[in-house]
C-alpha cells in the first residue's frame, strides 16, 4: 500500500528488482544513497556540473543527482558497485588501475560510469573526442591524464601525447 504523498517505483538496480515508494522529489542519487546504501555514487555539486553522481540508465550515462528516480521507473541502473563481474573488475576499472586514472579516487566511480557510458555510445574515435566527452567529468586532483589514457585503451585508440610536458636536458643558463 502506498502512503500518502509517496509514489510506487520499479528499478533493476545492478542486475536486481527492487520496489519502492518514494516522494515525487527524490532524485535518483538520494534514492541510490538514501534508500538503497548504494554509495559509491557520489554527491558532488548536486548540480550537474561534477559527475561525481553518473551512473548508467539502460546503459547510457546519466548524472543521477538531476533526474527524479520516477522519471526512471522500470529501468536498468547501473552504478559503479554493479560494473564488476563478481570478483572480477569490469575492464574499463583495469584500465583505471593500469592508467593511474586517479588519485583521491572521488570522482573515480563517476569517471568509470562515465567511460562505460562513452564506449556504449561508440562516439569517441580520438583523443580529442574522449577529452570532450568526458569533460562532464571533473577531477579536482588533475588526473585526466591518466584518465584519458584509460578510456583511449579500452576504445582502441592510439596512446595520447602530452604536449605540454617538455623534458629538458641539459643546463639552464643563470
Amino acid at each position: 500500500m502506498t502512503s500518502p504523498g509517496r509514489y510506487p517505483l520499479v528499478l533493476r538496480i545492478n542486475g536486481r528488482e527492487h520496489d519502492f515508494h518514494v516522494e515525487a522529489w527524490v532524485t535518483l542519487l538520494d534514492l541510490l544513497r538514501e534508500h538503497l546504501a548504494s554509495t559509491g555514487s557520489k554527491k558532488g555539486c548536486d548540480h550537474g556540473q561534477c559527475g561525481a553522481c553518473t551512473v548508467l540508465v539502460d546503459g547510457k550515462r546519466i548524472n543521477a543527482c538531476m533526474t527524479l528516480a520516477l522519471m526512471q521507473n522500470g529501468r536498468e541502473i547501473t552504478t559503479i558497485e554493479g560494473v564488476a563481474d563478481g570478483k572480477t573488475l569490469h575492464p574499463m576499472q583495469q584500465a583505471f588501475i593500469d592508467n593511474d586514472a586517479f588519485q583521491c579516487g572521488y570522482c573515480t566511480p563517476g569517471q568509470i560510469c562515465s567511460a562505460i557510458g562513452l564506449l556504449n555510445e561508440g562516439q569517441a574515435k580520438t583523443v580529442d573526442d574522449v577529452r570532450e566527452l568526458m569533460s562532464g567529468n571533473v577531477c579536482r586532483c588533475g588526473a585526466y591524464q591518466g584518465i584519458r589514457q584509460a578510456v583511449c585503451d579500452m576504445a582502441g585508440i592510439g596512446k595520447e601525447v602530452d604536449s605540454a610536458r617538455v623534458v629538458v636536458t641539459g643546463t639552464v643558463p643563470a
